[in-house]
């Protein structure tokens, strides 16, 4: 590009043509990289399910589920004719909480329903014993988009949002059956409630630590610490018996109980539950109230206008009917000649990793033994899964039925599938993502990387691409996956997924070192819409270091490679425009760092930068060899 020279800018010497032509739907955030193939998906499978709803010929029963949900939620004139009284009718359970015993008796029938509670009780993979599961407890969410919008310094911010979301509120609420006096105190009542979550929940950052979550305790302390409800009742209501321990996510929170839910805050929980509630349901409302109930939401997003009644539909059928339609997209338009080549490429790039390891200066003989081990037992999950797990079989719903209802009805059945599993085995089987997602990830506590056929298209991967374009855009993003492995919260599990010190202390405290500096290389980073949290995304850049350093080894022994092409894909996979909202907002929610940064960063760190594009003191993209940080 004129005037930018890729030494100062890889990302936008690569991507500015581009970005320059992107425009941002009216509907969306963001446009191109990853959500510019979503909705491409997204436009397949719509095209698709609308050619099978015309012919009444469907490939299973439960595409054809798939396809009568998005058609009823497509009927505006139906949900119309329901209009607010659905959501009256559910949050009308809260009247039977009288005094604060009756909240216990409640939950189950709350928690099924959806109506919010300040306990969420759920069952998961036991961190420490990953082929069993326990019962796990955390707080509530807030109405800011994080925790972290509480604090003193975030006044101003967290005064605009507030505002936004109380005259939604208010807005919302004139449509129910409530005095205008009640109205007000409700919505009141709701702020007044969230004041108390949002300076006790997790924040973001707290949350991305996610092994420290895993605290265990006797249910008996548990009980110490909610004594205002009666938490036996509860549990055998939902499990029926009282487990012995109980991993509770947020000590601070849960340390707090007592000044959270107690007869004197009952009635200000009652009215945040009937608020919050209402709100939530209006997406599965008249189009009216589906347009109001997201105002706030787009507002945090910069986002003008509700998303189109076709793609809500198609997006709300697609999720709740996930696995058997991303087989279903797997099966039709991912090859097989792909799938081999990806896999060749996945274990490539395993194999070069455990050659890295035995090389590694961080690590001594008996941590390296055990790093290979953890690699060697890492699955492999491509493309889509073989089978629908069995829960979609209970995925059935009477399509005479509102759309609140007929949503309330198959999120109930999916939770007490979940709640089902308490003493049974865990299923390392099942995939973490459905084949028609856009997307990837490593899942710490099955030691194995999940790659949805979905992404495996172009510029990520094509078989129309050169090998060192392959390298560049998916088999980086493979190395990213495999690298959470020994990320700065992947280090602290096993081959088996096991939270387990498998390090020498030496070792741990070398790779602790270079933790700190990985966040140091990012941290303050100003951008035009705000300031980077290095220790906030420190793993994810770990994660993109070590994808960099491994395909960059492959290309090294590689014939006829071209490393330019290599780092230019490496960006062109990043490249996206967004609203500042969307960007601001995601500086606090999102563990990923910024594109830009995720784009340039890197490169900077390897030698194969600076000898490809002779890169020098003077250029812009230029780091000194002492502060580059390869880690693995």
């Amino acid at each position: 590009m004129e005037n930018i020279r890729i030494q100062d800018d890889l990302y936008t010497y690569v991507n500015q043509e581009t970005i320059d032509k992107l425009v941002i739907p009216d509907d969306k955030p963001i446009a191109g990289g990853f959500a510019e193939l979503a909705d491409g998906v997204e436009k397949i499978m719509m095209d698709e399910f609308e050619a099978m709803s015309a012919n009444g010929s469907y490939p299973n029963e439960y595409i054809k589920r798939a396809c009568e949900l998005y058609a009823i939620v497509k009927d505006a004139d139906r949900k119309e004719k329901h209009g607010i009284t659905p959501a009256l009718k559910l949050l009308s359970a809260l009247d039977e909480i009288k005094e604060i015993k009756d909240f216990s008796a409640m939950y189950k029938t709350l928690s099924l329903k959806g109506i919010p509670t300040p306990i969420n009780i759920g069952v998961e993979t036991d961190m420490k014993n990953t082929k069993q599961h326990l019962v796990y407890i955390q707080g509530a969410g807030v109405i800011l988009p994080d925790a972290s919008y509480y604090k003193p310094e975030m006044a101003e911010q967290k005064a605009q949002l507030i505002g936004i979301w109380t005259n939604v509120a208010k807005m919302v609420m004139a449509k129910t059956d409530l005095s205008n006096e009640d109205q007000e105190k409700y919505v009141n009542d709701a702020l007044a409630f969230d004041e108390i979550l949002g300076g006790l929940v997790k924040s973001s950052e707290e949350w991305s630590k996610y092994v420290e979550m895993y605290n265990p305790m006797d249910t008996d302390k548990v009980k110490e610490m909610l004594s205002t409800l009666d938490l036996d009742l509860i549990l055998n209501d939902l499990f029926g018996s009282v487990p012995s321990t109980i991993v509770v996510t947020e000590p601070r929170f849960f340390g707090a109980f007592a000044n959270v839910l107690s007869t004197e805050n009952l009635e200000i929980y009652k009215h945040w539950a009937y608020v919050t509630g209402l709100l939530k349901s209006c997406s599965f409302l008249s189009e009216e109230l589906r347009d109001m109930g997201g105002m706030y939401s787009r507002a945090i997003m910069g986002v003008a206008k509700m998303q189109s009644i076709e793609k809500f539909a198609y997006n709300l059928a697609s999720g709740m009917y996930s696995e058997p339609v991303g087989i279903y997209y797997g099966e039709k338009y991912f090859g097989e000649e792909a799938k081999k080549d990806i896999t060749e490429i996945v274990y490539q790039i395993i194999d070069t990793y455990k050659d890295r390891i035995t090389t590694n200066e961080i690590l001594g003989e008996e941590t390296k033994e055990k790093a290979i081990l953890k690699l060697s037992k890492m699955g492999v999950k491509m493309g889509y899964p073989d089978k629908v797990r069995a829960v979609y079989d209970k995925l059935v719903f009477n399509a005479e039925d509102s759309l609140l209802d007929i949503m309330v009805s198959l999120k109930a059945v999916r939770e007490l599938d979940a709640l089902s599993k308490l003493d049974k085995p865990t299923e390392p089987e099942n995939w973490a993502m459905p084949g028609h997602m856009v997307n990837a990830c490593y899942d710490p506590f099955v030691n194995d990387i999940t790659f949805p056929a979905a992404i495996l298209q172009a510029p990520f991967y094509s078989l129309k691409q050169t090998r060192s374009e392959n390298l560049g855009g998916i088999g980086a993003v493979i190395g990213h996956e495999i690298s959470h492995a020994f990320d700065s919260n992947g280090a602290k599990c096993d081959e088996n997924g096991n939270i387990n010190d498998w390090w020498t202390a030496d070792d741990f405290k070398r790779f602790e070192a270079k933790v700190q500096q990985m966040i140091e290389q990012f941290d303050g980073i100003e951008l035009p819409w705000g300031k980077v949290n290095g220790a906030f995304i420190v793993s994810e850049n770990m994660a993109d270091n070590g994808g960099m350093s491994v395909t960059l080894d492959i290309m090294s022994k590689t014939e006829g490679v071209s490393f330019e092409e290599y780092f230019c894909n490496w960006a062109r996979v990043w490249c996206k425009k967004g609203r500042p909202e969307y960007l601001k907002l995601l500086l606090s929610v999102d563990v990923h760092g910024p594109s830009v940064l995720r784009a340039n960063m890197p490169p900077r760190n390897f030698s194969e930068w600076y000898s490809t594009f002779d890169v020098k003191e003077t250029d812009k993209m230029y780091i000194a060899p002492e502060k580059r940080i390869v880690i693995w």
